[in-house]
């Protein structure tokens, strides 16, 4: 009979284990993914920001394409780091 309790105690804290690095996994990638959407966001508001500077740069016959250059840099910074958080969740994933 103590056989039969040590075992269901020992499941019962292998399920536990397993439930709580679910959980810290699951908190992780939803951390990681808030993260790539608030990197997205950025994007996409310096992406207008770039059309609306180069519309109006055009109607005053200015187009100057030095201008846009730290823009376009911080995009480009941006998107390797969504593309490094994507992997963070991908190895996250196959480590479970």
């Amino acid at each position: 009979m103590a056989d039969f309790f040590g075992e269901l105690g020992k499941k019962i804290s292998d399920t536990a284990s397993d439930i709580s690095r679910k959980a810290e996994e699951t908190f992780e990638i939803q951390k990681i993914k808030s993260d790539i959407r608030s990197l997205k966001r950025s994007n996409e508001r310096d992406l207008k920001d770039i059309g609306q500077m180069v519309y109006e740069k055009f109607q005053k016959g200015e187009v100057d394409d030095t201008e846009y250059i730290s823009l376009c840099e911080e995009i480009e910074k941006r998107e390797e780091e969504i593309e490094k958080q994507e992997e963070q969740i991908v190895k996250i994933k196959e480590e479970s």
